[in-house]
């Protein structure tokens, strides 16, 4: 049961640090090869997380005696995602699992719009937040798709959030990304359901990666790692649900949100 996916090939955007190591780290353990996409060589060292993306790669490889390929891509260019994908196939496989972790409210520079309402964010600002969740998750399964309808088996999991389901008055435009993201991830579901693809979307709530604990004040008291669910999630807690929608339970389960929040949010998607 360990490794219930052995053999498996998945792809992992954004896997340099953050929850997109996390993910790649849980698919590793289970058996997958993984392919290891990121942004910058030297990301995973931008919020004390490693050092390279090469590094990165050798140490799940060595970790969990599987396969990796590490690759960096611009994936808010259309050719791009195209050459990650196809560069991943070759050198390990059909992809058989996407999760695409690239995002967030940062700029393509690396900078974070402040503010990021919908007010005050300027046009290139606003530009660059949706091209890094929303374009980029459209051209990354557009490309894995193609191959998935082919071979008429597959798993999609896309990452949103929980700001993609209330107003947000100070993340409006990241809020709006996401919620693009759900609503064509659940579109995409329903277009390959004759393929036997499936395709879901994972929203985390406050999770404690480096750049969420290295970009915001943070209460100690939401630290705690036990005894209440009002607290900053565990990157590992989040990771566990992929294995969910990309292993044997998630078989018959296609166009749904799983908000991993400890329950800040309770009401219906």
């Amino acid at each position: 049961m360990a490794r219930l996916l052995e053999g498996k090939v998945a792809l992992v955007t954004g896997a340099g640090r953050g929850l997109g190591r996390a993910f790649a780290e849980h698919l590793a353990s289970l058996g997958c090869q993984v392919g290891i996409h990121g942004f910058r060589e030297h990301g995973p060292a931008e919020y004390g997380e490693g050092t390279t993306l090469t590094q990165t790669a050798a140490e799940i490889t060595s970790a969990h005696a599987t396969k990796t390929f590490h690759v960096l891509g611009d994936l808010t260019l259309e050719d791009d995602a195209a050459r990650v994908v196809a560069e991943v196939t070759a050198a390990l496989g059909p992809i058989e699992i996407l999760i695409h972790s690239a995002g967030g409210d940062i700029a393509a520079a690396g900078g974070k719009p402040n503010p990021n309402d919908a007010v005050m964010i300027k046009s290139i600002d606003v530009k660059s937040v949706l091209d890094r969740n929303l374009m980029s998750t459209i051209f990354v399964c557009q490309q894995v798709a193609r191959g998935m309808m082919e071979r008429r088996q597959g798993r999609i999991v896309t990452i949103s959030s929980i700001a993609a389901f209330k107003g947000n008055a100070n993340s409006a435009i990241y809020s709006t990304a996401k919620a693009a993201v759900v609503e064509y991830t659940r579109c995409l579901a329903e277009q390959l359901r004759p393929f036997d693809v499936t395709c879901n979307s994972l929203a985390p709530g406050d999770t404690r990666t480096g750049r969420y604990l290295g970009t915001r004040a943070v209460d100690e008291k939401r630290l705690v790692e036990t005894g209440t669910l009002d607290r900053i999630g565990l990157v590992d807690e989040v990771a566990r649900v992929v294995e969910f929608f990309a292993g044997p339970l998630g078989q018959f389960v296609t166009g749904q949100v799983i908000r991993v929040d400890g329950g800040s949010q309770i009401w219906p998607a």
